[in-house]
């Protein structure tokens, strides 16, 4: 079933068309920081809500999740040439930078795939700083304010490759049942009590 896909907040569309626009902006290469290598237009579609996942390992409560921008993948008549982030300033939403990399076609990836499930999700992209990890949440409620809330134990996580080891990349998980195994990786184990074998 198709993918349920937030508008991004005007402000921050524009900010990235202005970017894309701009004779400094499009000078460079493809590597990040820089923009994309143009093949014709360019220009900003699908964009992702991008969530961080706060407070994985604290023990006050679940974790908590934060909007730190958009992102939008930049297509050209051939594909997918890279992506461009808009972030919330004190002064509004403005052009954070142009990337590149193995999570932009690993994102295009995921979503193919999760556009082929039985259930209509909203998509999001969730990182989780503490393990270098980027996920694609999709999330139950299609209809939420993409900018808010936190994962819900039966929203799917997608990790993004390259996923950090022991932890597929591609592969769908609920999020009760990925969060307590990213959790212990990050909880240091338990000294052996003295006086006990270790």
């Amino acid at each position: 079933m198709p993918l349920r896909v937030q508008p991004a907040p005007a402000p921050a569309l524009r900010s990235v068309h202005a970017a894309l626009g701009s004779p400094t902006g499009l000078r460079g290469t493809s590597a990040p920081p820089g923009p994309p290598a143009r093949t014709g237009t360019v220009q900003p579609a699908l964009p992702l809500p991008l969530h961080v996942l706060d407070g994985i390992t604290a023990a006050d409560g679940p974790p908590r999740t934060r909007l730190t921008g958009w992102r939008f993948l930049l297509r050209d008549a051939h594909g997918t040439v890279g992506a461009a982030e808009a972030t919330l300033t004190a002064d509004g939403w403005t052009f954070s930078h142009f990337c590149g990399g193995p999570f932009i076609t690993s994102t295009e990836t995921a979503l193919a795939r999760a556009d082929a499930l039985p259930a209509v999700y909203q998509p999001r992209l969730l990182s989780v700083p503490e393990l270098y990890m980027m996920t694609l949440w999709l999330h139950g409620d299609t209809e939420a304010d993409a900018s808010a809330g936190v994962p819900a134990p039966s929203d799917l996580l997608v990790p993004l490759a390259p996923a950090p080891p022991g932890i597929a990349a591609h592969r769908t998980h609920r999020v009760d049942a990925l969060l307590p195994l990213l959790t212990r990786r990050l909880v240091p184990p338990a000294p052996p009590l003295l006086g006990t074998p270790a």
